[in-house]
């Protein structure tokens, strides 16, 4: 098995409806580049693990713990381990997020895998 792949060989998981992230394992490390559809929500929710974030297209309204900001291209957060967070609104055009979490997420074994699905489209 190669330590390489391609953004086509990562088969891509269903994380909430109009969520999709792309994750590359690592054993204590978990990257993932996740597309959002537009004007969709991400309930609030809190995890273990420490999650730090850049956005490459797109926009969010995102609050972590009592801070809300609105994120655009360039723009990053790091949200420590059992802080609560949501993404109150995607902006029309969706959005592309890269995220790293630590620990890796295990949780995320149980998802959807969506079989199928055309390849990511990175940004030109």
């Amino acid at each position: 098995m190669s330590v390489f792949a391609g953004h086509g060989d990562i088969t891509p998981l269903q994380i909430w409806d109009g969520v999709v992230g792309h994750a590359i394992e690592g054993d204590r490390t978990t990257l993932a580049i996740v597309e959002l559809a537009p004007n969709c929500a991400i309930p609030e929710h809190r995890h273990e693990n420490e999650q730090l974030g850049v956005c490459i297209t797109g926009s969010l309204r995102f609050r972590v713990a009592d801070e809300l900001r609105e994120v655009g291209p360039g723009d990053s957060w790091r949200i420590p381990g059992d802080v609560p967070h949501e993404i109150e609104r995607v902006g029309p055009e969706g959005a592309l997020v890269v995220e790293c979490f630590t620990p890796a997420r295990s949780d995320w074994a149980g998802l959807e895998r969506l079989d199928g699905r055309p390849a990511l489209r990175w940004p030109q």
